[in-house]
């Protein structure tokens, strides 16, 4: 019998309808598992096992009952999640993955929470992430190091660390993370997994921020697609938050034949792609292209100007909350977090300016360069995997920490939805991760082309963990 930790989200609610199995049989495998892999994979900041337990045993009741929680027309109810550890949830604190965070317990949950609270959801705890989300690492002055359960000597990635590890390794079918510039999208990739970023606004998050986003991190696109159908509910804390929607986020059937897909594999600046990652989304382009797509190459629009103006803008904004730590919090920081963040100090109004201006720039310029495509292919990254104890790919040095997301960053700037799926396995076993944008708003769409996808790439290799770690 495949292992219940193991099932989607689909999957589990069809089990707990035909009553083959329970909420509280599901979760006590999920904790089985956590407990397995935790002393090696760190994927868990917290786990709250009595309260899952409990959350468990009010599923089930409902489910035997035949009175499920409904949302939507779907239903999670009962179905395991995880949260990052940035995502606020009442009561518990939030340490933003560094030793120097303020740890009073918050007084509310944040919309993505709250909605999955609503749906019965089964919180199991939440996940680990670096310094304030500065790092596409698992590097943490807070926790132990999140490593790949593809390879646990290699990163998982970040910001989302925790959840990217926390679903290879089979903790539950959801988990929930965080995006700015790639943070669902690069460790969903190095960890073979599904990773949304929708478009912005699409579900309401507290603080919101220009480009900062909560989407799903899951194996397959249907679970993605409940998540989003819970998750994309209004809520006012969020100023940015989009109109209400009536999108029917389970209607993932979608004709490949006749779309016009662009192929980006020069980002025009940041890091060079490695020929790995080359090869494994160009064959993916020839197998849409296959099933009938008129697959166009595109030509880059970024540039090393613009991106570092973006990495300027965000060491200011860092450094000004380092700066306001006392000596002694400074002190307990990573110290290549400290520097990255106090490089962006000291600049003139005038340069801080033209650093923002520089966000302004890259969304313009990415809505042109993709408005006459359906869809665009891409790496998620232009690197492979690389090692667990790295801050950063590119030879872990600081000066370059935004050198690699120049294919995630300019969707989250231009607030277009991308998604993150597996299209192939690096020299060290881990995955590489093709990226899925679409224009504006259509997140639907994306979900469906990536669902596509899923049907006609080669065959997956095995979880790495299903078997035991």
């Amino acid at each position: 019998m495949t292992k219940l930790n193991t099932l989607s989200a689909a999957e589990m609610i069809d089990g707990y309808r035909k009553g083959t199995f329970t909420p509280v049989d599901v979760t006590e495998a999920v904790l089985a598992q956590i407990d397995r892999c935790e002393p090696e994979l760190n994927a868990m900041w917290t786990v709250d096992r009595e309260i899952a337990r409990a959350s468990a045993g009010e599923s089930a009741a409902r489910w035997k009952a035949g009175n499920p929680i409904i949302v939507r027309g779907v239903s999670l109810d009962g179905v395991p999640v995880t949260l990052k550890e940035n995502i606020a949830t009442k009561g518990v604190a939030m340490p933003l993955g560094t030793a120097v965070s303020d740890m009073t317990p918050r007084p509310a949950d944040a919309p993505p929470a709250a909605r999955m609270r609503e749906a019965g959801v089964v919180f199991l705890g939440r996940t680990t992430m670096p310094d304030y989300g500065m790092l596409s690492s698992g590097l943490s002055s807070f926790h132990k190091l999140a490593r790949n359960p593809w390879n646990t000597a290699m990163n998982p990635g970040g910001s989302s660390a925790g959840a990217g590890t926390a679903g290879a390794a089979g903790y539950g079918p959801i988990h929930l993370g965080t995006d700015i510039g790639g943070s669902v999208r690069l460790p969903a990739a190095w960890c073979g997994l599904a990773g949304l970023k929708p478009s912005l606004g699409r579900i309401p998050i507290d603080p919101p921020f220009m480009g900062r986003v909560v989407g799903p991190m899951t194996r397959t696109i249907e679970d993605a697609a409940l998540a989003m159908a819970v998750l994309s509910q209004p809520d006012l804390r969020d100023h940015m938050d989009l109109p209400p929607n009536d999108i029917r986020w389970l209607d993932l059937d979608r004709e490949v034949k006749g779309l016009r897909i662009g192929l980006h594999l020069d980002p025009g600046c940041g890091m060079p792609v490695d020929p790995q990652v080359t090869e494994a989304v160009s064959a993916a382009a020839r197998l849409f292209e296959a099933a009938g797509a008129i697959v166009e190459p595109l030509a880059p629009w970024m540039t090393d100007e613009v991106l570092t103006g973006l990495d300027d803008f965000w060491r200011t904004r860092a450094g000004i909350d380092v700066s306001a730590l006392s000596p002694e919090k400074r002190a307990q920081l990573l110290p290549i977090i400290r520097n990255w963040a106090e490089s962006g100090l000291g600049k003139s109004g005038e340069e801080v300016f033209l650093s923002y201006m520089s966000t302004f720039q890259i969304r313009a310029a990415t809505v042109a360069a993709t408005s006459r495509f359906d869809f665009v292919l891409s790496p998620v990254s232009p690197n492979v995997s690389f090692p667990a104890e790295w801050a950063y790919p590119w030879d872990n040095d600081v000066n370059r920490a935004m050198a690699h997301i120049n294919f995630t960053l300019p969707y989250s700037m231009s607030e277009q939805p991308a998604v993150a799926v597996a299209c192939g396995y690096d020299d060290a076993g881990v995955p590489i991760g093709l990226q899925i944008s679409g224009r504006r708003f259509d997140d639907l769409g994306v979900l469906q082309l990536a669902r596509a996808w899923e049907r006609i790439r080669p065959e997956q290799r095995p979880w790495p963990c299903d078997a035991g770690l």
